[in-house]
Order: C-alpha cells, then sequence, then structure tokens
C-alpha cells in the first residue's frame, strides 16, 4: 500500500469520517493505492446485510464482485464535483485514488461514488 505522506481522519456529525492532508496535493498526483479483499459474487447478498454495504466498491470483469479498499480507500466521503477518483486496477487488485485537481492543505479528499466525475445521479443515501 501506497499512501502520500500527511493523510489523517477527522470525524463529524453529519458525514462521520473524512479523509484530508496536511500537505497541498497536486493535480494528477496519487494519494494512495489501496490494497483490497475481495468478495465474490456469491457473497454480496450477505454484505448488503451488513454495515459492509456502504463501503464496497463493485469490482470484477462482469462488476458482478466487490472489494473493501484498505487504509483509507473505503472512507473517503462522496462528492458530485470529487476533487479525486479512483482507478480499478484489477490485475494487482488494488484501488488507486489520484488528484483530478490541485487540492490546497485542509480542505476534504472526495471521490464520486457513481465512478464518473461531475455525475449527479441520486445515490442510496442522503449526501450532507
Amino acid at each position: 500500500m501506497l499512501q502520500i505522506p500527511g493523510l489523517y481522519v477527522l470525524s463529524s456529525d453529519k458525514k462521520g469520517r473524512s479523509v484530508y492532508c496536511q500537505r497541498a496535493i497536486s493535480a494528477g498526483d496519487t494519494i494512495e493505492v489501496c490494497n483490497t479483499i475481495i468478495i465474490p459474487a456469491a457473497e454480496l447478498p450477505i454484505i448488503h446485510k451488513t454495515r459492509l454495504h456502504d463501503y464496497y466498491f463493485l469490482w470484477g470483469e462482469d462488476m458482478n464482485q466487490c472489494a473493501l479498499a484498505l487504509g483509507h480507500g473505503s472512507i473517503y466521503n462522496h462528492a458530485v464535483d470529487a476533487n479525486c477518483d479512483f482507478l480499478l486496477d484489477m490485475e494487482y487488485e488494488t484501488i488507486n485514488i489520484f488528484a483530478l485537481r490541485n487540492i490546497p492543505a485542509g480542505e476534504e479528499i472526495t471521490i464520486n461514488y457513481h465512478g464518473e466525475p461531475g455525475n449527479k445521479e441520486k445515490l442510496w443515501f442522503e449526501v450532507n
């Protein structure tokens, strides 16, 4: 697992946990390469009955599996106009988080949960 120095997590009443960085991040920088735990398709219905339901990424060629990202990977919050994006690396079984734009020190690091920056589709929960 690779992480840029200075990542930290804060908790709030509105969003739960949020990820930040103590230093500025440049557009294109890799913020984190997260190892994953791959959950086979047959076990996905079980995940939906647990708290892990809100923390997995769809995975696999047919997107019928799921992956739990280790490190900070499963706790980046959603934003329509996220400052980061993610890449699913099926070969190395990692999820790579990278900056879409310059991010000043202390700004929350966010991704768009739909996997498409700017995607405004409704999520399965109310966004704060």
